[in-house]
């Protein structure tokens, strides 16, 4: 798969974004739970959506049968075999949204990014794009 120097370098925002949630979410919620047996402990991996209780991240959505249209979808996963309920995972999914809408414009600055639920997906869409300054 080919990708742009752009799209790599929104992919590596993204990222930093996504750790200081996972941090977050691992400061607030990480002894909620307990981890998946086959899980490493937080901060034993170089890759924090590979360690801990959480791993959130995105993946890039074309849009089709969105109320929104492209952008990207937030998975906010917790590695664990316990029963987490659903209003657990909404609470914290709509705690993730209220993170992402003040987080992205600190890397995304001067552009309509917007956070919303669509559907049952949380979802990042609007102007995602590295100006150079």
């Amino acid at each position: 798969m080919i990708y742009s120097k752009n799209v790599r370098e929104v992919d590596k925002q993204l990222k930093k974004i996504f750790d200081l949630i996972d941090d977050y979410l691992e400061n607030n919620y990480g002894n909620t739970y307990k981890r998946h047996p086959n899980r490493p402990g937080r901060g034993e991996t170089t890759n924090k959506a590979s360690d801990g209780l959480f791993n959130v991240g995105a993946s890039f959505t074309a849009g089709y049968g969105s109320l929104y249209g492209r952008g990207y979808a937030v998975d906010v996963d917790f590695a664990t075999l316990d029963n987490v309920s659903e209003k657990v995972q909404m609470d914290i999914e709509e705690e993730v949204a209220e993170l992402l809408r003040e987080i992205i414009p600190q890397y995304f600055p001067n552009q309509d990014v917007r956070v919303s639920r669509d559907g049952n997906v949380l979802k990042i869409y609007g102007e995602l794009v590295l100006h150079k300054t």
